[in-house]
């Protein structure tokens, strides 16, 4: 009996996409099971290939983003290219690209022509900015995105220049958006036999990943609180979510939401007496009230570096109060929640004679696991693929000595 593995084995996947957002999708559905086919230009492939930056191993950007997937190369700037994108499409569940608009129409793989091919494709299309509005005809990144949307300015620190983040998280919001909406339409697709096109931007799913602290600012018409401190709530039910140093300097962050959580905290920390005497016991005199805000944090930045990271956080989760060092990049991969979950993971490089830590997956699947891969090599899938299409071993040669693959 074959392995069970992967909830979306049978589901076809071409994509014809770059970058991050456009790939990240179509790489969690390998994950999952899914035959993707990575469509690459024959003349060096995809450009994130070499986008490393550990000489002679693999671009991280590359082999992150395109894990377990086939690569097959096209110059779908010729007749003989796109006719093999079409056969290949008239087998696909879904297809994705993520060109300026206006690139798919020119090359072949629009929506309207890839259509007629398929009538029950899904048809996955991610943009910068979304295409109804006036700059819809740009290219977009991941910090223009993160500035345009909001972040930059809400993890910003008040007096310091704002900055986009280290981390993509417009472009993984994106893919994740993508995953799911694509395999929505195929489940509408599957019912009732009918495709449909799917936009998305990185400019969208940033909007989304700032949640209700953007509909709070929409509904006061006033921007939210930023730096060292989230303040939310009344005067009668207070939250602060809030970082702070320990004597060693490093940092550690506990959330709380009304009053009986702050007292709790305050005397699981043994803070009761200073708060008290500063005149805190209320922690709604903060809400609405810059001056109070700032001298709070300023005491208890005081009292946090009087201790150490680990004791304080023990002590906050003692009392039940929510509370975890904040990381580096370097200590989230060694984290021991994060490890025993296996978000991160060990995957065999053959080529490199050598396991390497990659990401795991973040979903745990009782029946039908992932099982992550590797990134393929360009144009690795070629042989197998067209002959799958019927191709003959002297036209596949043909094809490679005329550059069309």
């Amino acid at each position: 009996m074959s392995e069970k593995w992967g909830p979306l084995q049978g589901v076809k996947v071409v994509s014809c996409s770059t970058a991050q957002a456009g790939t990240v999708p179509y790489m969690l559905m390998a994950d999952l099971g899914a035959d993707v086919i990575k469509i690459e230009p024959p003349d060096g492939g995809d450009g994130s290939r070499r986008m490393t930056v550990l000489p002679g191993m693999p671009s991280t950007f590359f082999e992150t983003n395109n894990r377990g997937v086939k690569s097959v190369t096209l110059n779908l700037k010729s007749p003989e290219g796109r006719a093999i994108l079409h056969k290949l499409v008239a087998k696909a569940d879904i297809f994705g690209q993520n060109f300026r608009p206006s690139a798919a129409d020119r090359n072949g793989f629009g929506w309207e022509e890839l259509r007629k091919v398929n009538p029950k494709l899904v048809y996955v299309s991610i943009s910068g900015y979304g295409t109804r509005g006036p700059n819809g005809h740009l290219p977009g990144t991941d910090s223009m995105a993160q500035a345009l949307g909001g972040i930059a300015e809400a993890y910003s620190m008040p007096g310091q220049k704002m900055r986009t983040g280290i981390a993509s998280v417009a472009d993984e919001s994106t893919a994740m958006l993508a995953f799911g909406g694509a395999l929505a339409a195929l489940t509408h697709a599957r019912t009732t036999g009918v495709g449909q096109k799917i936009e998305l931007s990185l400019l969208g799913s940033l909007v989304r990943l700032m949640g209700w602290t953007f509909t709070t600012t929409m509904w006061r018409n006033q921007n939210p609180v930023t730096g060292q401190a989230r303040i939310t709530g009344t005067p009668e039910r207070p939250g602060i979510s809030a970082s702070f140093n320990d004597r060693d300097g490093k940092p550690l962050v506990f959330q709380l939401t009304g009053p009986e959580n702050w007292k709790d905290a305050v005397t699981g920390l043994g803070f009761q007496d200073r708060i008290k005497a500063a005149g805190f016991e209320n922690l709604g005199v903060i809400i609405d009230n810059d001056a109070k805000r700032e001298e709070l944090l300023s005491l208890l930045d005081d009292l946090f570096a009087t201790g150490t990271r680990d004791d304080w956080v023990a002590r906050l989760r003692k009392a039940d109060i929510v509370s975890a060092p904040i990381n580096t990049m370097l200590e989230a991969s060694n984290d021991p929640d994060v490890i025993a979950n296996g978000y991160v993971t060990h995957v065999d490089y053959p080529k490199y004679g050598k396991k390497l830590k990659v990401h795991g997956t973040p979903w745990q699947f009782s029946e039908t696991p992932a099982k992550p891969g590797i990134a393929p090599e360009l144009g690795q899938h070629n042989q197998a693929v067209l002959c799958e299409l019927g191709y003959s071993e002297a036209e596949i040669k043909d094809l490679k000595t005329r550059k069309i693959i």
